[in-house]
């Protein structure tokens, strides 16, 4: 794996660091692949119940490195290569596939998320932001349009005219007005710290429930009223009177801790 991006796992919380602190995490080949492939990796793991995603050094990521990219030859036909296992093409999956990872993604932003930064965090389930943070939808100074899953993330959280705006004008938020504006979930001052915390209490959960939750919200948007409300039944039948479900039960009846099974 690319050092671009450092992955540990511990206690069932995977922490995916972007590792290009000297240049503010910025996308160059080697993060585009080397997020592409963590995430995978992550999805793949049965054992991870909640991931933390943030960036090393002084911001989160600023976005596109122009000078690596044209350095490279032919950059721009690789990142639109679009493969069988997912809907996304090389650009887009770095931030999607955080939304293609079956458990809970919580991004902990300091610094800067600007453009590609900002839409990987957009892939988060969660963002937990500091109040100084700087977050925009930045493409249009380069006179370009944001490309990386916007439209299936930034749109699931604000109303339309507020993404039109965003990507509009360019401006920058702060992490107080994201949150205020549905951008971001939360304001706090150790955003890492938070996440953590989150990531550990979503472990305590029972993980194939987790798992049926986040499904449940991903899929339902685009379904029909008939289809969603099946969707919401198919979920839950499959929850009923299952280990980890019986697991629950047990240990709020007994007042003790849950001792789930992974998922297999």
């Amino acid at each position: 794996m690319s050092d671009r991006v450092k992955l540990t796992i511990d206690n069932g919380v995977a922490t995916v660091r972007l590792s290009r602190g000297d240049k503010l995490n910025g996308l160059d080949p080697d993060m585009f692949d080397a997020l592409i492939e963590t995430g995978k990796r992550v999805a793949t793991d049965t054992a991870v119940r909640a991931v933390v995603l943030h960036g090393e050094g002084k911001g989160f990521c600023a976005g596109l490195d122009f000078q690596a990219f044209m350095a490279t030859a032919d950059i721009n036909e690789k990142l639109l290569e679009r493969g069988a296992e997912s809907p996304a093409n090389v650009a887009q999956r770095a931030a999607w596939v955080w939304q293609e990872v079956p458990v809970p993604v919580i991004a902990a932003v300091h610094g800067v998320a600007f453009g590609g930064g900002l839409q990987i965090a957009l892939g988060a389930d969660l963002r937990y932001v500091r109040p100084d943070a700087k977050l925009s939808v930045m493409e249009i100074r380069w006179g370009l349009i944001p490309d990386m899953s916007i439209t299936q993330t930034l749109l699931r959280l604000v109303p339309i005219d507020i993404a039109k705006e965003l990507t509009i004008t360019g401006r920058i938020l702060s992490g107080t007005e994201a949150v205020e504006l549905g951008v971001a979930t939360k304001v706090c001052e150790d955003p890492l710290e938070e996440a953590h915390a989150m990531a550990r209490l979503i472990t305590k959960k029972s993980p194939h429930a987790i798992r049926a939750a986040k499904r449940l919200f991903n899929e339902a948007p685009d379904l029909s009223q008939a289809d969603a409300l099946k969707l919401e039944t198919e979920l839950q039948v499959a929850l009923l009177g299952s280990p980890n479900q019986m697991e629950a039960v047990q240990a709020n009846m007994m007042k003790r801790d849950p001792s789930f099974a992974d998922p297999e």
